[in-house]
C-alpha cells in the first residue's frame, strides 16, 4: 500500500513535508489550513486544498496524515484522525505531556491505526558522528557529552512565543536534544536530571535552558540551548580517556584530538602563565596533541518516510517508537520540575 499523505497545517513544516516526503515515494494527496494566506499559497503551489481538517479527513484517498499544527492542537487532531481511520504522524513534540500522549496512543490502538512522531533530528549527521564514536569506542571511555545549540536571533516567532499554544524552546528544540542523547546511548538509564530554565527575552515562554543528565553508564550529558548567545559554542564536545571529539556545527566541521605522547608525570618545574604559576594547566608542549578528522557520516531526513512506508506495509518496525516518545516527554516534565524547585530529580 502506498503512503498517501494529507498535510494538516500548511505553515513552514507543513510545506517542508509536502515538498520532501515525495522524495521517499510518498504521495501528497491534499493539504489543509484555516488561514486564507496559507490556503492561497497551497493553491499557487499546486496542491489540492481543504479548508478544514474535517474535510481533509473525509477524503477516502488519504490513508495517513501528518499534523504540522501548533503543539496544543496535536491531541485533538490525533483523536479526530484516528477516528477517521487514518494513520497518524505528529510533528514534535507529539503531545504537551505524558497524559495527552497516552490518550492519543490509546485512541490510535483502538482505531487500529499507526501512530508515531516526526523526530527528524535522529538523522542529523552531527549527532550521528557522536553516536558512532560512542558505539565504536573511538575515544575510549566517555565521561562527558556536551550538546549545545546557540543562536543570536533572539526572539522566537509566531505562536511559539505563547504558552497557551505550547510555545517555548523546551517544546521546540528541547524535545530534539533530549531525544538525541537517549538515541546515542539507548540502553543507558537516566539516574538523575537537573535543569535551569530561563526566560531571557520572552515573558511567557522559555528561551534558555541548561540540563544535566547523569547516566548509569558513568556519562554525564550536558544540554544547553539559548536563542541569545552571540558567539556560539561547539555543537558537540565529547570527553573520554583516549581522546576528545569536537563537532563545531551541523555541517560536521571539527576534529578528534589525542595526545601525541601521554605524559607519565608532570614536569618538575612550575610554569609561569597568564594564569600565574601552574604545572597542571601549563601549555601542552609542541606535538603533545595531535588531531584526526571526524568520521564521515551519510544520512537523509527522508529516510523517516521510507520507514513509515515499510511499517505500513509490514516490512519493518517503526524507528520512532511511542515508548521512546513517552520517555522524552517524561524527562521534559522532570526538566520543568527541577528548574522550579532548584533541585535534581531522581529519574530511572
Amino acid at each position: 500500500m502506498k503512503v498517501k499523505l494529507g498535510v494538516i497545517g500548511f505553515g513552514g513544516m507543513g510545506k517542508w513535508h509536502a515538498q520532501n516526503a515525495p522524495r521517499a515515494g510518498v504521495e501528497i494527496v491534499a493539504v489543509c489550513d484555516i488561514e486564507e494566506k496559507k490556503q492561497m499559497e497551497a493553491i499557487e503551489m499546486g496542491y489540492k486544498l481543504y479548508k478544514t481538517a474535517e474535510e481533509l479527513l473525509a477524503d477516502p484517498e488519504i490513508n495517513t496524515v501528518i499534523l504540522t499544527i501548533p503543539n496544543h492542537l496535536h491531541k485533538e487532531m490525533c483523536l479526530l484522525s484516528a477516528k477517521a481511520g487514518k494513520h497518524v504522524i505528529t510533528e514534535k513534540p507529539a503531545a504537551l505531556n505524558v497524559e495527552e500522549l497516552n490518550e492519543m496512543d490509546n485512541a490510535c490502538k483502538e482505531a487500529g491505526v499507526f501512530f508515531t512522531c516526526h523526530q527528524n533530528r535522529r538523522w542529523d549527521r552531527d549527532m550521528l558522528t557522536v553516536k558512532k564514536a560512542y558505539e565504536e569506542g573511538m575515544l575510549g571511555n566517555i565521561f562527558t557529552i556536551e550538546s549545545k545549540l546557540h543562536s543570536g536571533n533572539g526572539y522566537m516567532h509566531e505562536w511559539h512565543i505563547y504558552k497557551k499554544f505550547g510555545g517555548g524552546m523546551i517544546y521546540d528544540w528541547g524535545v530534539h536534544l533530549i531525544d538525541q542523547i537517549l538515541f546515542i546511548m539507548p540502553n543507558a538509564k537516566v539516574k538523575s536530571i537537573y535543569a535551569d530554565v530561563k526566560n531571557v527575552l520572552h515573558e511567557e515562554v522559555d528561551d534558555y535552558f541548561k540540563i544535566m543528565m547523569k547516566m548509569d553508564n558513568g556519562i554525564t550529558a550536558h544540554i544547553e540551548l539559548s536563542t541569545y548567545i552571540l558567539d556560539y559554542q561547539p555543537r558537540w564536545l565529547v570527553g573520554a580517556d583516549k581522546g576528545t571529539m569536537i563537532v563545531k556545527t551541523f555541517a560536521c566541521d571539527g576534529d578528534i584530538y589525542r595526545t601525541g605522547k601521554m605524559l607519565e608525570k608532570l614536569p618538575p618545574q612550575i610554569t609561569e602563565t597568564e594564569a600565574g604559576p601552574t604545572r597542571q594547566f601549563a601549555p601542552v608542549p609542541p606535538g603533545g596533541i595531535v588531531t584526526e578528522p571526524l568520521p564521515v557520516i551519510h544520512s537523509d531526513w527522508t529516510d523517516f518516510y521510507k520507514n513509515i512506508d515499510d511499517v505500513i506495509n509490514g516490512r519493518a518496525e517503526v524507528l520512532i517508537k511511542i515508548p521512546e516518545v513517552r520517555r522524552v516527554l517524561s524527562l521534559m516534565e522532570a526538566v520543568r520540575k527541577s528548574s522550579e524547585i532548584g533541585e535534581a530529580i531522581l529519574f530511572e
